[in-house]
């Protein structure tokens, strides 16, 4: 970035705002972000709180990117996504799924504490009565030999697009693989939590990368560790960190500017809240439009958090600020 914005500049309309949840997703049923406005429009800081700021601090030069230098050239106007089903009962399956038209891809969140392999088997197998092509996400949930008992039971009546982040450790994904060979492995904390994002691809622990704006630091920094990961041939998807819909302007400019984007990006989560500070998007044939959209300001107001909460935000925001202007 050319010149970062002073915290005064950063701070001169911020609106923290409370996002209802239909279902609990990541244990949460309401999604708290800070959106900060600057030349180049909105953008959103919204690092989850067990964060701590010096990864936070990624997510700060996301939003700033967006607000301050605007989205990179696109190469498409559309983008293909996945549908999102939380850890819920298989029965709420269909619920979740209405709530994303013409989709041909689902990724289904397992391993979810307190449920059980067989929880998850259901879960999936009621998303395959629907959609075609599945994707499992394990969040890092299982051990080796977890994820090898695991994904043997959740293939035995049909194959997985891939399973995302199955064990924690980029070593545990290596020995996975070769356990496993005809699964194939994405990598999403290894890469967006990780000191060094391409280590995984370099030991084969991964066939796909899973890539999130905000965590990594925002648009250009994405579309930079494409360049590196396709030496490796691997993929790209790029997903939400549960975005609103400015969070999610970034996401879909990312996937827009990208040289190649072979798989349906997990960019489609709006629909997981009840309420957004614009209007969401519509889901065409299974794809959305890259336009960028705009806060509602009546929205930005009743969806506004208690004082505390703002307050949180800003200071959090000003303790990630001095770690960013640190790096310059």
């Amino acid at each position: 970035m050319s010149e970062l914005p002073t915290l005064a500049e950063l701070t001169t309309e911020v609106r923290v705002v409370s996002l209802p949840m239909r279902v609990r997703f990541r244990g949460i049923t309401a999604r708290e972000v800070a959106l900060v406005r600057g030349p180049a429009g909105w953008g959103e800081f919204g690092p989850f709180p067990e964060y701590g700021d010096d990864e936070a601090a990624h997510w700060l030069r996301s939003a700033i990117e967006a607000a301050w230098l605007g989205q990179p050239a696109a190469v498409r106007s559309r983008v293909a996504v996945n549908a999102t089903v939380p850890a819920v009962a298989a029965d709420q399956v269909p619920m979740v799924l209405a709530k994303f038209p013409g989709v041909s891809t689902a990724k289904v969140k397992v391993a979810e504490p307190g449920q059980t392999i067989d929880d998850d088997v259901r879960r999936v197998d009621a998303v395959r009565s629907q959609i075609p092509n599945v994707r499992v996400d394990a969040n890092g949930g299982w051990s080796l030999d977890e994820a090898t008992r695991a994904l043997t039971a959740l293939t035995a009546v049909g194959p997985l697009e891939y399973a995302e982040q199955p064990c924690r450790t980029v070593d545990e994904l290596v020995e996975l693989r070769r356990r496993l060979p005809e699964i194939r492995i994405a990598a999403d904390e290894s890469i967006r939590r990780a000191e060094d994002p391409i280590r995984v691809a370099r030991m084969g622990g991964c066939d796909v990368a899973v890539v999130k704006v905000a965590p990594l630091g925002g648009m250009r920094r994405l579309l930079d560790l494409a360049v590196e990961l396709a030496d490796f041939g691997i993929p790209l998807v790029v997903s939400s960190a549960l975005d609103s819909v400015v969070g999610m302007n970034a996401g879909l400019a990312a996937a827009a500017a990208l040289p190649e984007l072979q798989l349906a990006c997990g960019l489609g989560t709006g629909g997981l809240f009840t309420e957004d500070v614009a209007e969401p998007r519509s889901l065409v044939d299974g794809a959305l439009e890259v336009a960028p959209i705009d806060p509602d300001p009546e929205r930005l107001t009743r969806l506004a958090v208690t004082a505390d909460r703002a307050d949180w935000w800003l200071e959090r925001l000003a303790r990630c600020h001095r770690i960013v202007a640190g790096a310059e």
